[in-house]
């Protein structure tokens, strides 16, 4: 088998439907397999998973067992040549599998490749390229300067060598993965991709960025950004530093006062009040279903309007649109001011997006 995508699933059953959506369709004609594993989710994930995509694999925890070991977990059970490491509110390209399968096969030595990712507005995710923290950088990025953070030394849409990839997307031949040690159990959450990456590098293997495909990550969902999460990240970078950095007990004494700073003022999500908006740009039919006041229907079927009003809600319909068309046009429209992008899975009667990387979500059923 040449593929196993591992998704590591907690409570995010409408994002889970909609991102098992996109990687069958993008492994289509892959010699490939989808495990989820589910970490004791009180909704009905596992239902849905059963229900909708018997051919996924499901691995029900009786526990959660965090990020790591979740996601080993699945790994010992996956089958294929190559691992994908996926967060379940995500949304890949039909092309996404097969670029990356053809680009790898091509390298020898080849660690961890990451591809580019975008929130749910269309906005570039920086850590999707990033430098090693050492405790130098990691101080810079909590006073405020993050250059030596992210790996802005190459270009958004280049392919180039990278030290740290983000575990919302991680693609790595399994023996590589296992020649490590997979993810360090030691981390709960966070902190295991920057310490994977890290182990890799330190292996001999040669880490990549390849920006020519993209996916969407809807920051907040899967993990989110509150002060519980703070404590948690910057627990866990203590955890990297005491493994893989020599002592300085001035130095780090700075780095952990900066680390206590940036959890002091970190904020707790809020509820935010989306304004009416006075359009609508949406798919054949969807009016009637959300029982909402819409203008005259504009059809985006399979093709997708050049413009669109600002203070408008777009919904793309996976219905009538492919993924990779939708997320091209998500980041060209990202530029314009106050549209709310959202997302109607095929064959489903739910929409859904998100706007802050520190709220959840919004599903809306019709």
């Amino acid at each position: 088998m040449k593929l196993s995508v591992i998704i590591l699933n907690y409570n995010v059953r409408y994002f889970l439907e909609l991102c098992l959506k996109s990687v069958e369709a993008a492994i289509q004609g892959v010699d490939a397999e989808i495990i989820v594993v589910d970490n004791n989710s009180p909704d009905d994930s596992c239902d849905m998973v059963k229900q909708l995509f018997p051919s996924v694999r499901l691995i029900e925890n009786k526990e959660n067992s965090g990020f790591s070991k979740g996601n080993n977990i699945g790994v010992a059970q996956a089958k294929g040549e190559y691992l994908c490491i996926l967060n379940p509110d995500t949304v890949v390209a039909e092309d996404t599998f097969t670029k990356l399968i053809a680009f790898a096969d091509t390298k020898d030595n080849l660690g961890i490749v990451g591809c580019q990712l975008i929130d749910g507005k269309g906005k570039f995710l920086p850590e999707s390229k990033r430098n090693i923290p050492s405790p130098k950088v990691a101080l810079k990025k909590l006073l405020g300067d993050d250059k030596s953070y992210y790996a802005n030394q190459l270009a958004i849409d280049s392919i180039g060598n990278v030290e740290i990839l983000v575990g919302a997307f991680m693609f790595v031949q399994k023996d590589v993965y296992e020649a490590v040690g997979g993810f360090d159990e030691d981390y709960f959450m966070y902190g295991e991709d920057i310490d994977l990456s890290y182990k890799v590098l330190k292996a001999g293997y040669s880490n990549m960025y390849f920006g020519e495909t993209t996916i969407i990550h809807f920051k907040g969902e899967s993990t989110l950004r509150d002060k519980k999460y703070a404590k948690r990240f910057y627990g866990a970078m203590q955890i990297f530093y005491k493994k893989h950095f020599k002592r300085n007990t001035i130095f780090n004494g700075l780095v952990w006062l900066g680390i206590k700073l940036a959890y002091g003022i970190r904020k707790d999500p809020i509820n935010v009040n989306i304004k009416p908006y006075r359009s609508y740009v949406y798919s054949s039919g969807i009016d009637e279903a959300l029982n909402v006041q819409l203008p005259e229907p504009t059809h985006l079927m399979t093709s997708i309007l050049d413009e669109v009003k600002n203070d408008s809600m777009l919904v793309y319909d996976f219905n009538y649109m492919n993924t990779k068309d939708t997320i091209a046009d998500l980041k060209q429209k990202s530029i314009q001011k106050n549209i709310v992008f959202r997302f109607l899975p095929k064959s489903s009667k739910f929409i859904i997006g998100s706007d802050s990387a520190i709220n959840r979500g919004e599903v809306l059923h019709f």
